[in-house]
């Protein structure tokens, strides 16, 4: 999910800025047909012809291209359309929304979404406790694109929320339990230390690593499952 040469940069649109300032996005070769992309390496301090170039997407929505510098292996990007772009999806725009609270002490504070981690088969338990949270209060994060057939390539490697969230709902279940897209979510936040909220779902083992995350089972009873949300609620309010 996320590329372990990327430069230490988070924000690939003002390493685009630096990269597009030294050049164009490069020209058509004559003998293999292939389009070199050149940008600027702020390690090496030069521009370089990029290794392995994929046309991917900033959150903002704008085009780019990452790739390798041949010299020191680290992440170089270029902002710009290219052929390779025309075939792929547009996305919209991705940004985090804020809420505003009031703290106990009587002063209101912005508090940032949370981002709810679930599968395509729990797509539909996942947007009623998103709506449920919405209307207690607590901002939330909902993708759009989830059990898109096409998939979204990133400029930063992972969707955009992942990294402008500071917590997460994860909707455990059987079936998210074996969702690829849903384990690199939680194991991003888990490796940037970020809180994880569980709301379980039907029987399943929890991971390991997610042991000490607080969890809600919102199986059982009608009464049961308010008391789940009632508590889950106030987890995420604190």
């Amino acid at each position: 999910m996320s590329d372990p040469n990327r430069h230490d940069h988070d924000d690939l649109d003002e390493l685009g800025g630096v990269s597009h300032s030294t050049g164009g996005l490069g020209e058509m070769t004559d003998d293999d047909d292939e389009t070199v992309i050149e940008a600027y390496c702020v390690r090496c301090k030069e521009t370089v012809e990029m290794e392995d170039p994929t046309p991917v997407w900033t959150a903002r929505g704008a085009p780019g291209t990452r790739g390798t510098c041949p010299y020191c292996a680290s992440t170089v990007f270029r902002m710009g359309m290219t052929d390779a772009h025309r075939a792929l999806v547009r996305p919209h725009a991705v940004k985090v929304e804020s809420a505003t609270k009031i703290a106990t002490s009587g002063r209101k504070r912005a508090q940032a979404a949370a981002y709810l981690a679930f599968c395509a088969a729990d797509a539909e338990f996942a947007r009623k406790l998103a709506a449920d949270l919405q209307n207690a209060g607590v901002p939330v994060y909902v993708r759009e694109d989830i059990g898109a057939s096409v998939e979204i390539h990133w400029a930063g490697g992972v969707h955009p929320a992942l990294k402008d969230s500071p917590r997460m709902v994860l909707v455990l279940s059987p079936e998210s339990l074996n969702d690829e897209s849903v384990t690199e979510a939680w194991k991003f936040f888990r490796a940037h230390k970020k809180s994880i909220v569980i709301a379980s779902v039907g029987s399943v083992a929890v991971p390991d690593d997610l042991r000490r995350c607080p969890r809600f089972s919102f199986d059982g009873d009608e009464r049961s499952r308010q008391r789940a949300f009632r508590d889950l609620s106030a987890a995420m309010g604190d």
